[in-house]
């Protein structure tokens, strides 16, 4: 098993979903993170100590139950157990042992788990069904942001996180809106086939090629997705607009994750720049982020900045820091194991044009989670932002990657984040609270209407 350490709020980038917390990879070089149950949808530490051994617990493969002699002679297919299996299960089961935040596995039978999953894996298993109950034994935990990955899913997360994306669509980051029956756009990939066709933010896609996007128990269906080449036809609405039909043809989509920015005006004529932050997952946000930082204030320095958290899934630990360096510095607080050792989230200060002493107001909300959170908490903790949209779900679990032989990973709940100034704030369990509660629903309004958007343009107004 491979240790790695990018802590990271997770957010898996799995091809088809970007998913996020706060997590912690065991991985070179030195990364960590988190991972939530929050999803958006594109198309589609130092070295760990050895486990201690168990050598009752060794597994042996069982021996292939031969079939029983029937009257009609049918062969039976019989799946030896695979050794492979026996090392990953153990490898995984003894990491959460030994490292798992909560030390009583939140009321789980730590040792009843090992016997039962071991005796599943000796009636042999083909790689999917072992992956499949692999998966299951770490959602037993119940905290919501443990997760296991097979293989292709690790893989495929590794290429988001290096910013790249390479997948065959038109182009776009949503979320599922069950209650409305839509997909809503969170973020457009430049020079993509949505770009040309006019789609931005908060529009909403009801159909594809006449097919509801969503099926009868709201689920997403798999329908931007195909050849390159390809024609579909969406059915689109703007909010407040009526429904229109767009035509286009799918593409090869590659790169990393976009970061939305504009110049805003306020009534009195204050300039704010406006980001939109879907995450940390990838590790060339900061720049976009810097990059977007100089572009707002080319012209003259910006008299606020608005950080738009409601849609960001978390990510990596290293790419928040980076982040976060622009607008502070110095020790924002720590993250405490179960065994109460904390180790520090330092920052690097950086300035662009200003950005560490420009106003900020941050727009959050529950859909903001992880590293999200902890991002929105510390700028507020630190006295540095204004709090506007309305409360988090409380996700500050860090997870720890664990990288197994056949390449699957585990992101393990291992510490907690304490902010600097209000260590005995349990984030976990309060959420991130806003000092201005706004409602809005994103698939219901654009920039221009959103009430969120709207009331920090007014608080920025009347800052000094």
């Amino acid at each position: 098993m491979n240790f790695w350490k990018r802590p990271v709020f997770l957010i898996p980038l799995i091809l088809a979903s970007l998913s996020c917390q706060a997590v912690y990879k065991a991985l070179p070089p030195t990364q960590a993170g988190h991972l939530n149950t929050t999803q958006h949808q594109i198309e589609h530490q130092a070295s760990p100590t050895p486990l201690p051994s168990t050598p009752t617990r060794t597994p042996s493969p069982s021996p292939t139950v031969a079939p029983s002699a029937t009257a009609t002679a049918s062969p039976t297919t019989t799946v030896t157990p695979s050794p492979v299996h026996f090392a990953v299960f153990e490898d995984l089961w003894g990491t959460i042992r030994d490292f798992y935040l909560y030390p009583d596995f939140n009321g789980l039978d730590w040792d009843a788990v090992y016997n039962e999953y071991y005796q599943r894996i000796s009636a042999g298993l083909s790689d999917q069904a072992f992956y499949t109950i692999m998966a299951e034994m770490v959602t037993r935990l119940g905290d919501d942001h443990s997760v296991f990955l097979e293989p292709q899913e690790a893989s495929e997360e590794d290429a988001g996180y290096a910013g790249e994306n390479d997948y065959v669509g038109i182009g776009i980051i949503t979320t599922s809106i069950p209650d409305r029956k839509r997909i809503s756009i969170i973020l457009v990939f430049p020079d993509s086939p949505a770009e040309r066709a006019g789609l931005q933010p908060h529009d909403n896609i009801l159909a594809v090629d006449g097919e509801p996007v969503l099926d009868e128990n709201g689920f997403r269906r798999d329908l931007l997705r195909g050849p390159v080449g390809s024609l579909l036809e969406l059915t689109v609405q703007t909010p407040d607009q009526e429904p229109r039909q767009i035509s286009m043809t799918r593409e090869r989509i590659q790169g990393s994750l976009p970061v939305p920015s504009e110049l805003l005006t306020t009534n009195h004529g204050k300039h704010v720049g406006y980001l939109l932050l879907t995450g940390f997952a990838d590790e060339k946000i900061d720049d976009q982020v810097s990059q977007a930082l100089i572009d707002l204030s080319r012209d003259g320095p910006l008299d606020g900045l608005i950080i738009d958290n409601r849609q960001n899934a978390g990510g990596a630990d290293d790419v928040a820091r980076r982040v976060l360096s622009n607008f502070t510095s110095g020790v924002m607080g720590n993250f405490v194991d179960r065994n109460n050792a904390q180790r520090s989230l330092r920052v690097i200060g950086t300035n662009i044009n200003g950005s560490n002493r420009i106003p900020l107001v941050i727009l959050i909300g529950p859909n903001t989670v992880s590293f999200g959170e902890i991002f929105s908490g510390i700028l507020h903790d630190t006295g540095r932002a204004y709090l506007i949209g309305e409360a988090t779900e409380g996700n500050m679990e860090l997870l720890w990657g664990y990288d197994f032989e056949d390449g699957s990973r585990a992101w393990i709940a291992r510490e907690m984040f304490h902010p600097r100034n209000h260590p005995d704030q349990n984030w976990e369990e309060s959420g991130i609270i806003p000092d201005l509660i706004v409602s809005s629903n994103w698939d219901e309004v654009t920039l221009d209407t959103d009430p969120a958007v709207v009331a920090a343009l007014e608080h920025l107004d009347i800052s000094p």
